[in-house]
């Protein structure tokens, strides 16, 4: 069962480092973003860009067509459902946290094509809010950036409810972090004090080679694997170095503070623990991957 809870509080003002990507463009989606280097000059706008074309990248995987049932698991505010709607599926938003789900509704439940329902993702019930989720009931499963929170029985079990949800001949894209080292339990060294993990809620990140074994015990065949590091953890890793000597001086912060007034909010203790989470994230993203699996049920013999 996934502590939907804690999540949310990864996902607010609890946590220093959200606060100030939410000023910084963090809104209608709340993944890393896709970054290359001839688009960087869009920063200025802020990283809401990136992150949509993140979100684009991993639907073009799906490969979702008009008339497919499509489920998109940890939906969060629901832009990512709403642009399956759009595209001619019936697209089911589906998350754990009531207050997501309130807010997807609010800002595209009038939209045709277009639900939204509360439920875990690794334990669905039979039906959500009106949402059927039997056995074989969606053409296409979408988990874009969300099941880093499950932990490994969760991820196990997610894999397996997806398998499930899914007609024969469906797909499950599921885009994550993933771990270098075979064994997961490094992180205790690389996050020594916890900073990332207290930040985000989460224990380990599943090392790739497991992330296939548990899909293909699943049931799926493992179609491609597309390994996004340098455009969504290798390029803003580098960003970040000057970027903290940017906010670890008042001048910095004072031009922060123009460009986006919101910062205006941080108080110098703030200021500090940001520039703590951003090191220890370094740390942390230098020994993640960042996996796109496109995972396929076969076809019923």
């Amino acid at each position: 069962m996934t502590d939907e809870r804690h999540i949310a509080d990864s996902y607010s003002d609890a946590n220093v480092l959200f606060h100030v990507l939410r000023h910084v463009g963090w809104g209608d989606l709340v993944n890393v973003g896709h970054f290359t280097v001839p688009t960087l000059p869009l920063l200025v706008g802020g990283v809401g860009w990136f992150q949509r074309r993140l979100l684009r990248r991993s639907l073009a995987l799906l490969d979702a067509q008009p008339g497919h049932r499509v489920l998109d698991a940890c939906c969060g505010r629901g832009l990512s459902t709403a642009l399956l709607g759009e595209r001619g599926c019936d697209a089911v938003g589906l998350d754990v946290q009531p207050e997501q789900v309130a807010e997807a509704r609010r800002r595209f439940g009038s939209r045709p094509n277009t639900r939204f329902a509360v439920a875990d993702a690794t334990t669905p019930p039979p039906s959500a809010d009106g949402v059927e989720l039997g056995d074989g009931t969606f053409d296409r499963v979408h988990c874009l950036e969300a099941a880093f929170h499950f932990g490994p029985d969760g991820r196990r079990a997610f894999l397996a409810e997806c398998f499930r949800l899914l007609r024969p001949g469906g797909r499950l894209v599921l885009v994550d972090f993933t771990w270098r080292d075979p064994d997961p339990t490094t992180i205790d060294a690389v996050d020594p004090d916890r900073v990332v993990r207290t930040a985000w809620h989460f224990e380990q990140i599943e090392p790739l080679a497991r992330y296939t074994g548990k899909a293909a015990d699943a049931g799926f065949t493992v179609r491609a694997v597309h390994d996004w590091t340098r455009p969504v953890l290798g390029l803003p890793m580098r960003l970040a170095r000057p970027a903290l000597r940017v906010t670890s001086t008042e001048a910095g912060r004072r031009a922060l503070r123009l460009r986006w007034p919101g910062l205006r909010e941080l108080t110098r203790d703030d200021w500090r623990r940001v520039d703590e989470s951003v090191r220890a994230h370094l740390v942390w993203g230098a020994a993640c991957r960042y996996s796109a699996l496109v995972l396929d049920k076969p076809l019923a013999r």
